[in-house]
């Protein structure tokens, strides 16, 4: 873009720039709406020691907001476990929904710093797809995110990570995050 003052993320000019066209070639499509592009990304992190201890969930709630770059919502249990000791209404865990450029910017924050630090890392699961075009994937630890300081935490939690893409199809929703530089293994 010409003016300084507009900022877009890396993530999205790649996209509109260079893959765009890739996809258009790759598929054939005749109408440029039917290019699948990134629709939004899930966050979530399940926190199953807040039960016993309701510091944790706000200690799980900082480190979403550090990652997300956007406050977080605390989810709560839909009804009472006697055997969980668990509660309806008690926090649980959390979750957030990115879109537009926060979106894009996490995913390049995930792609390009996130992934390369997850410890015996071989590649994404190519077939974690829905059959409609989302991706899932899950992460044992959170703190492989920059934004975490690892001196601060006070227990490592795992998180899932929901892609939703526009594509009706697995392979064009792999195909474009491929094309995004997600490291697929197969």
């Amino acid at each position: 873009m010409s003016d300084a003052t507009t900022y877009e993320p890396r993530f999205r000019e790649l996209y509109r720039e260079q893959i765009v066209p890739k996809l258009q070639e790759e598929f054939n499509y005749t109408n440029p709406m039917q290019i699948p592009k990134l629709d939004k990304v899930v966050l979530n992190m399940g926190v199953g020691e807040a039960v016993a201890d309701s510091k944790k969930i706000q200690s799980a709630l900082r480190d979403m907001e550090a990652i997300a770059g956007q406050k977080p919502v605390a989810t709560k249990a839909r009804k009472s476990i006697a055997g969980f000791k668990l509660r309806e209404g008690m926090s649980i865990g959390c979750k957030v929904t990115l879109r537009r450029d926060r979106m894009f910017e996490f995913l390049d924050r995930l792609v390009t710093i996130a992934l390369p630090r997850v410890k015996d890392f071989r590649g994404l699961n190519g077939k974690s797809f829905d059959g409609n075009g989302n991706y899932a994937m899950g992460m044992k630890e959170h703190i492989v995110f920059p934004e975490i300081n690892y001196d601060q935490v006070d227990q490592i939690w795992g998180m899932d990570i929901i892609v939703c893409t526009t594509a009706q199809t697995n392979e064009e929703a792999k195909a474009l995050l491929k094309h995004l530089g997600f490291p697929f293994r197969n």
